[in-house]
């Protein structure tokens, strides 16, 4: 079979190469791209062939899934899929896997990243010192007795719930199912409503489906505790953008720590957050720590060979 990896890993070549020898060696053709390929009739030429596509985040339409024959099977370098154009595959029954888990741990310190950055003006701040000024006026205040709401307790919303509470925090959760230890560990499962009433802190971690497509709008910002910060780890769309600016600006929220957005960045320089108070923008890296790319690199790899051997693993329902 022919294996195409559409789009570069994140990991070293040598990493690559390690874990595409079992594959050679079993006789399978292997084509590794060290760039991306955004021009679409580009793209087809590079995947049209392939029995079998590994990807990460990179967008793969119907139209292209259609137009490779051969194809069989995507291995995606992702937790999330919502870039992938899963009916087409569905319709031909093409099985789709991800690397469910490899992230777990970057995300959820980076949601304490944002979190801290924003609640102790580290930005703001940095600024100040670069200017030899002082820190007047940037005076924060502390995760320490607050309390922590985590909307999606997979295993992401899981992690930062357990960090949540070493930091001191109560913490609130919400999500289609409960986990006993979590309940076991403090964590209190509550509704959505009363989640974003009653936290100080409110972080996503949901996956974006049609259900969670603007979960956090107009509506259920003005629920927020007065003071509130949000943060999202989780898809961009999960959020109104300009709902979640307009709060921030009229000062309804204290903060924002924001890692996704509409689509990948770059994000336009008039996005409304761009200009919003108090808020902190990372260009969607929550995921991207050297040990997690190492990881998927080794699921998505693992993923193929699994299939290979008629016992697929991570699939995508």
């Amino acid at each position: 079979m022919k294996i195409v990896v559409m789009e570069p890993l994140g990991v070293a070549l040598e990493k690559i190469n390690a874990l595409a020898a079992a594959l050679q060696a079993a006789g399978h053709e292997f084509v590794y791209y060290t760039s991306k390929e955004t021009q679409q009739d580009k793209l087809l030429a590079r995947v049209q062939d392939a029995d079998i596509i590994m990807l990460a985040n990179q967008p793969l339409s119907a139209e292209i899934i259609n137009a490779c024959p051969k194809l069989k099977m995507l291995s995606v370098a992702f937790t999330g899929v919502d870039h992938i154009a899963l009916a087409a595959c569905r319709a031909r029954n093409i099985l789709v896997c991800n690397a469910a888990g490899y992230s777990t741990n970057a995300v959820a310190e980076l949601t304490f990243g944002l979190a801290i950055s924003v609640i102790r003006n580290i930005v703001p701040c940095d600024a100040r010192c670069r200017r030899a000024e002082t820190k007047d006026g940037l005076v924060g205040f502390e995760l320490f007795g607050k309390t922590f709401g985590v909307v999606g307790t997979g295993a992401i919303g899981a992690r930062v719930a357990k960090i949540a509470a070493a930091f001191g925090c109560r913490v609130l959760a919400y999500s289609r199912t409960e986990k006993q230890k979590l309940v076991d560990a403090g964590v209190q499962y509550v509704s959505l409503d009363e989640l974003l009433e009653q936290s100080d802190f409110v972080s996503l971690h949901v996956p974006l489906t049609d259900a969670t497509r603007g979960l956090i709008n107009a509506e259920a910002i003005a629920k927020m505790k007065q003071g509130a910060v949000l943060l999202n780890t989780a898809r961009g769309p999960v959020v109104d953008s300009a709902a979640l600016a307009a709060a921030l600006n009229a000062g309804k929220l204290a903060g924002a720590g924001i890692d996704v957005f509409e689509g990948e960045p770059p994000i336009a320089k008039d996005h409304p957050l761009c200009s919003a108070k108090n808020t902190v923008l990372t260009p969607h890296v929550a995921f991207a720590s050297r040990e997690a790319l190492e990881t998927r690199a080794d699921i998505v790899f693992a993923n193929v060979e699994k299939w290979l051997a008629g016992a697929p693993q991570n699939i995508v329902k």
